[in-house]
């Protein structure tokens, strides 16, 4: 029984992210569209077609239509899948390994150290990440591409990456993807840890704790993680190659040569705010995200 235990934090934390996912997806997709207007390097994409969150919300379900919305959310379900699975699920296996030798609790303070949470969520942010980016570059690619991207599908979406830019294609912008899932990580499982604790005496161990503790992780992990996020976003949605009438191929300019360079351009063709297209969003989904995910992980914990 022991080992069943052993596997509930992996099993609990995938299916808590999928939930969240499903009832956050359509804020996601207006922040990725926020974040690739606007490139003056990029004409398929110079035009500030969003004012904001809510406007894009609103063009995207008029003009593409609801379901537009959610396009790429089969492969955010899938990302969920590993990613969500492997992140929370190696996260507390680390912090049970850490108590077990010691390392995790202070024994002086009787409180957790905060090196200790913060070494186990980056690496369990980084090492989940990296296996789940293909998913991600289908999820960023279909999210963009809205009402055509049902045309292909994920399996269609999937194929054409790596079709016409290989494995590599699947891959693309993992390095910020990685750093981005540390930051996130590092910021917002201790923090929420943290929090949870220092109102364990006023709410005790119910929704009313899990709720605040994951409105205040939200806004800290928001504030670090939006610059490499657009940068992310950015790489993941350029394309090496453009299919044309489904069959020919022709060579488009590499517009960025990695994260940092994109880093750069950015700021240099649209200012240092560009690096925070799309926080709003980003803020307002990682909140309900985080209630939601948090909330049903708590619960399945019960079980």
């Amino acid at each position: 029984m022991s080992d069943v235990k052993d596997w509930r934090p992996f099993i609990y934390g995938g299916l808590a992210s999928i939930t969240a996912e499903f009832g956050t997806f359509p804020i996601d997709t207006t922040k990725t569209r926020l974040q690739i207007q606007g490139q003056k390097i990029d004409q398929t994409f110079s035009q500030l077609r969003y004012r904001g969150m809510t406007d894009a919300f609103v063009k995207i379900s008029q003009e593409e239509g609801l379901r537009a919305l959610y396009s790429g959310i089969w492969p955010a379900v899938l990302r969920q899948a590993t990613y969500g699975t492997i992140k929370f699920g190696t996260y507390y296996t680390l912090k049970k390994y850490a108590n077990n030798y010691g390392l995790l609790v202070d024994h002086e303070t009787g409180s957790e150290r905060v090196w200790a949470n913060i070494l186990c969520a980056a690496t369990a942010g980084a090492v989940s990440s990296a296996i789940a980016n293909p998913t991600d570059v289908l999820k960023v690619r279909m999210q963009v591409h809205g009402k055509s991207a049902h045309q292909h599908g994920l399996i269609g979406s999937f194929l054409e990456i790596y079709r016409f830019e290989g494995v590599r294609g699947l891959w693309r912008g993992v390095g910020p993807t990685a750093q981005r899932a540390v930051v996130i990580a590092s910021v917002e499982l201790p923090v929420y840890d943290f929090c949870k604790m220092q109102l364990m005496n006023t709410f005790g161990d119910h929704v009313a704790n899990h709720f605040i503790s994951s409105f205040i992780a939200s806004l800290g992990s928001a504030v670090a993680s939006t610059p490499i996020d657009v940068i992310r976003t950015r790489l993941m949605n350029q394309r090496h190659l453009t299919v044309v009438d489904g069959v020919t191929v022709t060579n488009t300019q590499k517009l960025y040569k990695g994260s940092f360079d994109c880093a750069v351009q950015t700021v240099r063709n649209e200012g240092l705010l560009a690096l925070y297209k799309g926080f709003i969003p980003t803020w307002v989904r990682m909140g309900p995200w985080n209630i939601i995910f948090f909330i049903t992980y708590e619960q399945l914990k019960k079980l």
